[in-house]
């Protein structure tokens, strides 16, 4: 087989027809592979507009959170809280066995720490980025 690497010309564009071989492969081996999304979004009382919210995705028995963002200014108030108490009883009622998120060395660790999740593995690289922790949490 003759073949080539090459630069995509739009990344965005490339990502499914990579994707979907990779999908059916996952599929003919273990079953369904797509997971299913889930997503919490903060709005002001009379406004659609998204400041902030939580977006994860369930696959496999596990509930990855991609995503959790609380407008600056609200920081504090409990919304993060709230969110993640969301998002774990809606990986309860999915039947997960546990949740994880990775978080930087400038984000919210300790957060999720005092919600129960504790350090599975850890990537080290440049501060103030670095360390890039991976935490779990058993449900």
């Amino acid at each position: 087989m003759n073949l080539i690497i090459r630069g995509a010309a739009s990344p965005d564009d490339a990502y499914m027809p990579i994707w979907a071989p990779l999908l059916a492969f996952n599929e003919k081996t273990v079953g369904n592979a797509q997971g299913e999304p889930f997503a919490l979004t903060i709005t002001a009382p009379d406004s659609d507009e998204v400041q902030g919210g939580l977006w994860g995705l369930s696959l496999w028995g596990s509930f990855y959170i991609g995503l959790v963002v609380t407008p600056e200014g609200a920081r504090g108030l409990g919304l993060g809280t709230q969110l993640m108490a969301r998002a774990e009883a809606e990986a309860r009622a999915r039947d997960c066995r546990n949740m994880w998120l990775d978080t930087y060395a400038f984000q919210a660790r300790a957060f999720y720490e005092r919600l129960g999740f504790a350090v599975f593995g850890q990537i080290d690289g440049p501060a103030p980025m670095f360390p890039r922790w991976f935490l779990r949490k058993d449900l």
